[in-house]
């Protein structure tokens, strides 16, 4: 018998920060962690110029956009779920008046087929220096 709470990771999205796996699968739900647009098997994230000390020097949101809706993708369907089955997506921003224009826009032609509820909210930071991260339920 199949195990009802089963805890899934991707071999392709970046490895988690936290002890914490990029999903879970809850009967024919599955539950995300945070997602960001970090590479696997690398810190560097797409877009982003740091300093010395760690801090941003600058960060191109497009990209970020891009990598964060790919590695969600990559978890989604190394669980067995796909993109069309995605039924919620919370979204962070770390600067909502300079980037959610840009994410609005790159997220309808992401989800244009397909168009689970939607948040988007502000927060001050994220655990890695990233502007976007989200948050997802989807469908098995």
């Amino acid at each position: 018998m199949a195990n009802p709470n089963e805890v899934l990771n991707s071999s392709k999205a970046p490895e988690p920060v936290g002890l914490y796996p990029h999903a879970r699968k809850v009967g024919n739900l599955l539950f995300l962690s945070g997602v960001g647009p970090r590479e696997r098997g690398s810190k560097k994230i797409p877009g982003v110029e740091l300093d010395e000390a760690g801090n941003i020097l600058s960060y191109d949101i497009e990209a970020q956009c891009h990598s964060v809706f790919q590695n969600v993708r990559y978890i989604l369907e190394d669980a067995g779920s796909g993109w069309d089955k995605l039924v919620d997506v919370t979204v962070f921003l770390t600067n909502m008046k300079a980037d959610f224009a840009t994410y609005n826009r790159i997220y309808a032609e992401y989800f244009k087929d397909n168009q689970p509820c939607r948040t988007t909210v502000e927060i001050n930071s994220l655990p890695t220096p990233i502007a976007i991260e989200l948050k997802c339920i989807a469908t098995i």
